[in-house]
């Protein structure tokens, strides 16, 4: 139907995501409104009223001549509530989602085209846009970008002679390791725990030998499962990292014990607290160069509403936060890189010591990309459990990542 989300396809979206419905009997906040006050949901509960980001929001709805509300719901929360909003007809006006999700609210008529809805995703990163792209249309547009790199310890690579300007390559950083080890500390830390989180954390190394997704058991998908169970049988990396969190492994690099952790944008205030000198690289590739890392961040747009009028409102204040002139008050308070290589650039100027993760999210990708859409959860458990097998010895690499495909297919 015209304007209306499509039933079957959002029962199927709902299965997807694995929301229960029957677990479901409250209402959620409605988000429709012909009465000049529109919705905007988003995953940022730590931000309260007087944060810069509800200011924006504020301001872009007065541009749009209209009052807002604004709800905010922890990410997985935003998810579950999105789809039984949708299927009672009551979805939000503007709706700021995780990445990956996108792909499964397209397929399931929830969020409309940026072609239809009118939004504009021209000024952004093409690589990061991508990751909204599904059937030939894009949904929504990126409000900024994380990504994964290697943190280090400066005092901990001196020691041990290691210069990280010439960690170029995976033999290079094995180099490294070992040299650190030799010297009696801690070699590197990640998040192998068996959620999309250790698939987060996989994938450039997974990428970065050349694999693809669409093909979990070949030879460079098994090189780079093969990387890390060889950090651990030479204790370059604790048999903790098998059930890390991004949280947990930070914590152990906090120690000031280990030489590198992989982790993200946002630890860089907790960086700045760890009581040591820190440096960040980008994670290499196999045969050299930067690994493509998987973006996070959050995708704003315009759901299906029963009010063309509306929607299109919509799509003004939808604008309105995506657009250059406000989005590096937003990136900032989220400790986003920009999707706007423009405001990227405003971003380095005003703190240089961003330029490495600028460079990371330039050779970054959507987990959904590659046509992948709303195939990337079946395929992201199968990997996921692939490193869990390899790393705690239940199975060989190359054993684990055939069983992987096997179960993607």
């Amino acid at each position: 139907m015209q304007g209306s989300p499509n039933t079957p396809r959002l029962t199927t979206a709902l299965v997807a995501v694995g929301l229960a419905l029957s677990a479901c009997s409250s209402q959620p906040d409605t988000g429709t409104s012909a009465t000049g006050t529109f919705s905007v949901w988003d995953p940022y509960p730590q931000f309260d009223g007087g944060s810069e980001w509800v200011k924006v929001i504020e301001k872009c709805g007065a541009q749009a001549g209209v009052k807002v509300e604004r709800q905010a719901y922890d990410t997985t929360d935003l998810t579950n509530k999105v789809l039984l909003a949708a299927q009672q007809g009551t979805a939000p006006n503007v709706l700021v989602v995780d990445n990956p999700v996108v792909s499964t609210l397209a397929e399931g008529g929830v969020v409309k085209s940026n072609q239809d809805s009118g939004l504009d995703a021209s000024k952004a990163a093409p690589n990061l846009v991508a990751a909204a792209q599904t059937g030939g249309q894009t949904y929504g547009v990126p409000i900024g970008a994380n990504t994964l790199a290697l943190y280090y310890n400066k005092a901990v690579l001196s020691a041990a002679g290691v210069d990280p300007a010439s960690i170029s390559d995976w033999a290079a950083l094995d180099a490294a390791l070992a040299k650190v080890t030799a010297a009696g500390k801690k070699g590197i830390t990640f998040a192998a725990i068996g959620t999309e989180e250790g698939t987060f954390q996989f994938l450039p190394w997974f990428w970065g030998a050349g694999a693809q997704l669409t093909d979990l058991s070949s030879a460079d998908s098994v090189a780079a499962l093969e990387l890390w169970k060889s950090w651990l049988d030479k204790k370059y990396a604790p048999n903790s990292v098998i059930g890390n969190t991004q949280t947990t492994s930070w914590q152990e690099f906090a120690t000031g014990e280990y030489a590198f952790a992989e982790n993200g944008t946002w630890q860089l205030a907790n960086a700045k607290k760890a009581g040591f000198e820190y440096g960040v690289i980008p994670i290499p590739s196999r045969t050299g160069g930067v690994a493509p890392a998987p973006t996070g961040g959050e995708f704003v747009t315009v759901p299906a509403q029963r009010d063309k009028d509306d929607e299109a409102t919509a799509a003004k204040i939808a604008n309105c936060l995506i657009s250059p002139e406000t989005v590096l008050a937003t990136d900032t308070a989220l400790t986003y890189v920009s999707a706007v290589p423009s405001v990227q650039e405003q971003q380095i100027a005003a703190q240089p010591d961003l330029k490495v993760w600028v460079d990371a999210v330039k050779s970054a990708k959507g987990r959904t990309s590659d046509g992948l859409g709303t195939r990337y959860p079946r395929i992201s458990q199968p990997l996921w459990t692939a490193v869990q097998a390899a790393l705690t010895g239940s199975k060989s690499p190359k054993d684990a990542m055939s069983d992987a495909q096997a179960a993607a297919k």
